[in-house]
């Protein structure tokens, strides 16, 4: 028998897939209105911050920082509920959400916000081996695989053996990729002979393949262009308008014939949007990202809707393609659409979305950064400047903002950090039966 532990009341009942940044703003908008009942699904028990997973998976913050309880979020507003769960299926002729634990979840209205997974574009070899970076999880895996690697690296007397565990490759031009790799060459440089001063960080090698002709594409030149001279001036090795094509756990195969050696491979090339069973395909666009029209209602639904890196949203003539998969249109969209939702009830008209492009930003290491303002372009210091404030304040909470600072702080004035520890979970073997306890024979006296 299943149970949510959802009261059925008079409230219209939005539910919501997905506590990402679209989610979340769309939960904290519709917060506010007594007569609607809110229900956020989601597999964590948490919001997580994306751009910083690659800190997290460097050892230069702590998971918690970046993370925040979605409870904290809503405490005392009777009208929102949290549930972790997984959704299994969509029913949209009967307007039920199942999931893994509580059945189904009947809905007056439905926003599918669940965003984007790692795309590894069907490559067997790849999904099996390659480190992606999509979670608080996954960073916290690929800082273990790093630390565990290095160990390893010290008892190894074959230079073959040292030199895989040592190398990394990252794929993906992005933000992600660039920051990843900037962050990976100042620890090489500061931190990591330091920790292990057997091992000659002098060989170690880090690869940045990125298969267009500059990195971070949606940017502009100016900043593609630096970033790239930054990349490369911290000793990175970059390499585009190539592919990889297969990893067999020992060598990067490229699409130019090269391989290169390493026992690490870290994936950040591409996403795709997240499925749900019940979501027909023709509604389905480029990226299988939902077909939305310009206010995100599904294509076919008038009581379902998307947001975030999830939706192709029309209706936008600077965004044929659909929006960027990044923060700001999730947030935006999110916000548009609580209202909405309420005009809606209200029977009132609805809004059109129009993205409002605040700039992109990446930094590479250390005083080192690139900025697009829509006004403005600039590269350096004041850009790395920028882009630390304006991460720390989209940070959920103010703890978590203050303890980055100083962790962020810390580390500029010492050029380390104190976190980079091997954390392994352990559970109970559950599956085990316990055995029944032989009787204590008892001897007569």
């Amino acid at each position: 028998m299943h149970y949510s532990g959802i009261p059925k009341t008079s409230q219209k009942r939005v539910v919501i897939i997905g506590a990402g940044f679209g989610g979340l703003a769309l939960a904290r908008k519709l917060a506010k209105y007594t007569d609607i009942q809110t229900v956020l699904l989601d597999k964590n028990n948490f919001h997580q911050f994306q751009p910083l997973f690659y800190q997290v998976a460097m050892a230069g913050l702590e998971p918690s920082s970046i993370a925040f309880p979605l409870r904290k979020v809503f405490q005392s507003l009777a009208n929102v509920h949290i549930r972790v769960t997984q959704v299994e299926h969509i029913d949209t002729d009967h307007r039920l959400v199942h999931t893994s634990t509580m059945g189904d979840i009947s809905y007056d209205y439905l926003v599918i916000a669940a965003g984007a997974e790692t795309n590894f574009f069907g490559m067997k070899n790849i999904i099996e081996r390659a480190l992606p970076m999509k979670s608080v999880g996954e960073a916290l895996a690929l800082r273990n695989r790093m630390l565990e690697n290095f160990e390893r690296a010290l008892i190894s007397d074959d230079m073959d053996e040292r030199q895989g565990l040592m190398n990394v490759v990252v794929v993906g031009g992005g933000p992600t990729g660039v920051e990843l790799s900037g962050t990976l060459a100042e620890m090489k440089m500061h931190i990591l002979p330091k920790d292990y001063p057997e091992l000659d960080f002098r060989q170690m090698q880090i690869y940045l393949v990125e298969s267009g002709a500059e990195l971070l594409g949606p940017m502009s030149r100016e900043s593609q262009v630096k970033s790239e001279q930054y990349l490369r001036k911290l000793g990175i090795n970059v390499m585009l308008n190539n592919r990889v094509t297969d990893f067999d756990g020992k060598f990067v195969y490229l699409l130019d014939g090269n391989k290169l050696r390493t026992d690490n491979l870290v994936w950040t090339a591409g996403v795709k949007a997240a499925t749900f069973e019940g979501i027909p395909s023709e509604v389905l666009g480029r990226g299988g990202r939902m077909k939305t029209n310009e206010f995100c209602q599904v294509e076919g639904y008038d009581t379902i809707f998307a947001i975030g890196d999830i939706a192709l949203v029309s209706g936008d003539d600077k965004f044929p393609n659909g929006h960027p998969q990044l923060a700001q249109p999730a947030i935006q969209q999110g916000k548009l659409l609580g209202d909405n939702l309420v005009r809606l009830l209200k029977k009132e008209p609805l809004k059109p979305y129009k993205y409002k492009d605040l700039g992109s930003m990446a930094t590479v290491g250390r005083n080192l950064a690139v900025v697009d303002l829509p006004f403005w372009k600039f590269q350096g210091f004041l850009a790395w400047l920028t882009w630390m404030f304006v991460h720390l304040m989209s940070i959920v909470g103010v703890k978590n903002r203050l303890m980055i600072l100083i962790n962020w702080v810390w580390n500029y004035i010492t050029y380390d950090q104190s976190l980079r520890l091997i954390i392994r979970s352990k559970e109970p073997d559950v599956k085990s039966q316990p055995q029944e306890a032989e009787p204590t024979p008892i001897n007569p006296s």
